[in-house]
């Protein structure tokens, strides 16, 4: 053993090893959720009518409940008083920044119009109804996969890093500023990409669905994380309270799946060529920005535990919010709430192929280890 693997603390584990049962088994719970979801709308159709009595000015209240306890757990988690960090090492924010709001909306754009509004076009027959107006359905798609590619992931982000031995100080610092940007930006960016393909949306709509998932919970967990941490400690947030309420963001998220596939479930079976059609441009999406990352940060002499953390954010998407977004401004049962849902079926999976592609590749980076929380026995030992 390695006197660098003497001081490592008896507490450090395998990334992954302390993953919730809900966590480990993610990818399986969203597709029995698919399955579940359909079945459910094909049994009891009646229920899209009940679920439309619960609303309050486009906003249903069954999913908006749902939404909230998704992002909740998430935005209490983050500790915004460390934003200050970012200041002495800049670069993997700033390369996270950049991909996420001057180049990945834009490519999204353009992968999306080119399969879904060119090439796949004559596969994606069909229109809808969105807001009285006739929709062609290829269009209500791209409308969707432009939402996710606008959505810096915020949630996930965090597991990610986890499993690839990043700085998760650091990351959690970007999710910090990137939560932040979201308010700012995500509601001009998303109106004016939206419009520029056809779907003009009322500008107030984007900034109420954004405050209602992002600064509400935001607000909520920045202000009870502050009182509990006060009044109960740090030990007792950190191991009662969390422990507990972790779940509920998983369980919010394919409770939100189960009904967003009940109202879609007729769609998918007459088209199910539609949900791999969908998926090919955020495929390419995905794995393209975050090549573009990753060669990025290489370049810049970056370590690999602030390298990693920075690409893996890039490439992946915050689809709750982006299926929140798609819900109130074009429906439940629209193509667009169902492109969203189509970037939640491909972000487990390709995300923990990225993982394992950085976790091999972290030759190519100086190392830092010790900045990992949890560190992999191999990635104390120094390089060469």
């Amino acid at each position: 053993m390695s006197p660098d693997q003497t001081h490592q603390s008896p507490k450090a584990v395998q990334a992954g090893s302390g993953l919730s049962f809900f966590e480990r088994y993610l990818t399986l719970w969203v597709g029995l959720c698919i399955v579940a979801g359909i079945f459910l709308g094909r049994l009891f159709p009646g229920i899209a009518v009940a679920l439309d009595a619960m609303s309050l000015y486009q906003v249903s209240i069954p999913i908006a409940i749902c939404l909230f306890c998704m992002m909740y757990p998430i935005m209490v988690k983050i500790d915004f008083s460390q934003a200050k960090r970012a200041a002495q090492t800049p670069r993997p924010v700033m390369l996270t920044l950049v991909i996420n709001w001057l180049i990945k909306p834009f490519t999204m754009v353009v992968f999306a119009q080119f399969f879904l509004g060119w090439l796949f076009r004559p596969l994606l027959a069909g229109t809808e109804l969105i807001r009285g107006a006739e929709v062609a359905l290829a269009d209500s798609y791209i409308a969707g996969t432009i939402l996710l590619g606008i959505a810096p992931c915020t949630a996930m982000v965090l597991m990610w890093g986890y499993l690839s031995f990043s700085n998760q100080g650091h990351t959690l610092v970007m999710v910090a500023i990137n939560s932040l940007a979201m308010l700012f930006l995500y509601a001009p960016l998303g109106r004016w990409l939206l419009a520029a393909n056809n779907l003009a949306v009322p500008w107030q709509t984007i900034v109420l669905s954004v405050l209602i998932y992002v600064g509400l919970p935001l607000v909520a967990g920045a202000i009870s994380r502050t009182w509990i941490l006060r009044h109960q400690g740090r030990a007792w947030f950190e191991q009662v309270f969390l422990k507990y309420l972790s779940p509920i963001s998983v369980i919010a998220l394919l409770t939100t799946l189960v009904l967003l596939f009940a109202f879609k479930g007729d769609l998918i079976v007459r088209n199910p060529l539609h949900i791999l059609l969908i998926a090919v441009p955020l495929l390419i999406q995905t794995n393209f920005i975050f090549l573009i990352a990753y060669v990025t940060a290489q370049k810049l002499g970056m370590v690999y535990e602030d390298a990693a953390p920075a690409a893996l954010i890039g490439a992946s998407n915050h689809f709750e919010v982006a299926i929140a977004t798609a819900v109130t401004l074009f429906g439940l049962n629209s193509g667009a709430a169902l492109a969203t849902v189509v970037g939640v079926l491909i972000e487990v999976p390709v995300m923990l192929m990225l993982v394992e592609v950085c976790k091999k590749t972290a030759f190519w980076f100086p190392r830092e280890p010790e900045k990992a929380t949890l560190l992999d026995p191999r990635c104390a030992k120094p390089l060469g």
